[in-house]
């Protein structure tokens, strides 16, 4: 994961998801607690039955949703079915940039 700067990933059965382990759960379950990384199973550090949201959900909902639960990844579902996930980072970016966008807006409606 560090390797390919990952900072969770979903655990699946085909196309069922069964759980999120990152490196936070990595660092935690595995390396603080002197436990070795070939005897330990995913199964025993990853989040089960893991939050998600719907490509519908809004970022402010993801966010709060995030910052409420603790949680700095959420896949997300369409149909049913794993479409991708998103992250607390890519949050944070959309709504920066979504507020520069409304920043730059006021400005050229301001000196108009």
């Amino acid at each position: 994961m560090a390797e390919h700067r990952i900072g969770a990933l979903l655990v699946m059965r085909g196309e069922q998801l069964l759980g999120v382990v990152s490196e936070r759960d990595y660092a935690r379950k595995v390396i603080l607690q002197g436990r070795s990384s070939a005897q330990t199973s995913v199964a025993e550090i990853m989040r089960g039955d893991p939050l998600t949201v719907g490509t519908d959900t809004d970022v402010l909902d993801c966010m709060r949703l995030c910052t409420d639960s603790r949680v700095r990844h959420l896949p997300v579902l369409g149909d049913g079915k794993v479409v991708g996930v998103i992250s607390i980072g890519d949050l944070v970016k959309a709504v920066i940039d979504a507020q520069a966008e409304q920043i730059e807006h006021l400005e050229r409606y301001i000196t108009g």
